[in-house]
């Protein structure tokens, strides 16, 4: 509380903000933000079935009652905390609205391939109070379901093939029917002996044809719409201009692809300007690709990775505190630990991941001659100088730490603030001459570009203007990509569990930050640790917002974005 109260003295000093003391650790939203989490909570532990028409109604009901009692409240007398929960609040549920509504408009156009199902979602609603089942009348209607399902799944072949994602639709509600008759089996068989010995073979029966009917309905898609195997192996599914302004406009980003690939481009051209110079500085000339091809060369050897990782943590923490860039609580340094990642995590995760455990990616001798060296040589100690602080301290692992002790019912994930606060560290200590000396700067720069190579790549491929493989190419040659890292890093993006607007996120959000910090750092209104204590006070939301708060910009009810934080 000391150092909150600190902050507190700090932002009125400024005149940047003015929060009651009463809302350093909450707002006039909070209260109803944690009921409705912990309301969200109990519905979906008692509504489990995916994509039945009871749980989507319910849930729209919840989403809507929510919403109106947000609007009901007096926004206009809210503190600038207050006002940024209620809009962002007010998005999440209108979002929630909206997912729901794509729901129900795909749900009735698959509904005659489900409809047969609709008594098993009617014995699951007795099965969650423990009605007692008339067990001959349930063994009855799941043989019946079981000829529906039989005859449907034999006349599949006759109909018309299925747009993606109606295909899906379709395959994850037969998935939630089977889950809907396993809840009511598992209930009460053998509890109720007569239960199990009428329902017992019509069950296993359906509950088999359910999953044989699910897998057609997956493959019951038009080919035509599908993303081809370009022959990388990697397929995705590209969402469309429109879906990425929509949801740039989620996240208060108030550009368009196109601007955003420019953005990139320029600052490509900036990495490229430094990497000639750093090569020239090693004597390579213009000839950067050979200056990076020494710097991988500088892999250290196999068993020594995780004491090189940590002599890199040791120098970055020790420059964090040396320019008293932010407060380090010392429980957060003594918390994280290390892993060693899988091989078989290695190919989608072919670099560190971080946070309170720190992921490391290494070679292990089942592994290839040819993936050891690209993964050692991906993984050298001046490519990681911009990674370990990314991951850790005051990366990810700080981010985390904070995050559970400072306003954690805020819950506005975004990447643009997770994913752009590390990057932006990776900027401040370029800035501050973090990096030692020629092949340091190659490490950093490497990374830079990479992140303004995924802006370039993730959204010509969202666009539909390039294919996977295209993507792995331009990592290669644009960047210096080791070609196995390039595929790892294009099929993480591409079908791991990321967003589309997620590697986009990192170098747009470092911007954002890094033109907060111009406005409040640069201008003398705050210290860098006065900037960065004050980030951390505040919990993940999209930055536009954050500035917001900080800076004491005019809120109204219907905020949309507006900071084109870009050359600022």
């Amino acid at each position: 509380m000391r150092k909150l109260h600190y902050l507190f003295v700090l932002l009125s000093l400024t005149g940047l903000a003015q929060p009651s003391a009463l809302y350093l650790q909450t707002s006039e939203v909070h209260n109803l933000m944690v009921n409705f989490e912990a309301d969200r909570g109990s519905l979906m532990r008692f509504y489990t079935i995916q994509n039945s028409p009871e749980r989507r109604e319910r849930f729209r009901q919840f989403y809507t009652d929510y919403l109106k009692r947000l609007e009901q409240l007096p926004f206009e007398s809210f503190s600038q905390g207050g006002k940024v929960d209620y809009i962002l609040f007010k998005r999440n549920l209108e979002e929630a609205l909206y997912e729901l509504s794509v729901e129900e408009k795909e749900y009735a156009q698959i509904r005659k391939f489900v409809a047969m199902g609709d008594p098993l979602y009617e014995l699951e609603k007795k099965r969650r109070r423990g009605y007692s089942l008339n067990s001959e009348e349930v063994a009855q209607t799941l043989n019946q379901v079981r000829r529906q399902v039989d005859e449907a799944n034999r006349q599949l072949s006759q109909q018309p093939n299925l747009a993606p994602e109606l295909s899906n639709r379709a395959a994850q509600t037969v998935i939630g029917l089977k889950n809907a008759l396993r809840s009511v089996y598992g209930f009460y068989n053998q509890y109720d002996p007569l239960f199990t010995w009428w329902v017992e073979k019509p069950y296993q029966q359906l509950d088999t044809l359910l999953g044989t009917y699910a897998q057609n309905l997956r493959k019951k898609v038009d080919a035509t719409r599908l993303p081809k195997d370009d022959g990388s192996g990697i397929i995705g599914q590209p969402i469309g201009r429109d879906e990425i302004i929509r949801q740039l406009k989620l996240e208060f980003i108030p550009y368009t692809p196109e601007e955003l690939i420019d953005i990139a481009q320029k600052e490509f051209a900036w990495c490229d300007r430094e990497m000639l110079k750093a090569s020239a500085e090693l004597g390579f000339g213009n000839d950067w690709k050979k200056a990076l091809e020494k710097v991988k060369q500088s892999y250290v050897p196999p068993g020594k990775q995780p004491e090189a990782m940590l002599d890199l943590y040791n120098q970055s923490i020790d420059f964090l505190k040396k320019n008293d860039l932010i407060t380090i609580p010392p429980l957060a340094e003594e918390t994280w630990r290390m892993r060693m990642m899988t091989p078989e995590q290695q190919r989608v995760s072919p670099f560190f991941l971080g946070g309170e455990l720190f992921q490391i990616s290494y070679p292990t001798q089942s592994m290839d001659h040819e993936d050891k060296m690209m993964s050692m040589r991906g993984n050298n100690p001046h490519f990681s100088r911009a990674t370990v602080h990314h991951e850790l301290i005051a990366g990810h692992h700080l981010q985390q730490f904070v995050n559970n002790r400072n306003k954690a019912y805020r819950n506005f994930r975004t990447a643009f603030w997770t994913e752009g606060w590390a990057l932006y560290w990776e900027m401040i200590l370029w800035d501050m001459n973090f990096p030692r000396n020629a092949e340091d700067r190659i490490g950093m720069l490497f990374w830079r570009m990479h992140r303004c190579a995924r802006i370039i790549f993730s959204l010509n491929y969202h666009m539909g203007k390039w294919t996977p493989q295209q993507c792995i190419d331009f990592l290669v040659e644009r960047v210096g990509h080791e070609r196995a890292n390039a595929e790892g890093e294009v099929r993480r993006s591409f079908t791991g569990r990321y967003g589309p607007l997620y590697q986009l996120a990192y170098m747009m959000g470092a911007l954002q930050f890094y033109a907060l910090k111009k406005e409040l750092v640069d201008s003398g209104k705050m210290t860098y640790k006065q900037f960065h204590d004050a980030v951390m006070a505040e919990n993940s939301m999209p930055v536009e917002l954050l500035r917001a708060l900080l800076t004491n910009q005019p809120l109204s009810r219907n905020f949309t974005t507006q900071w084109r934080f870009y050359g600022k």
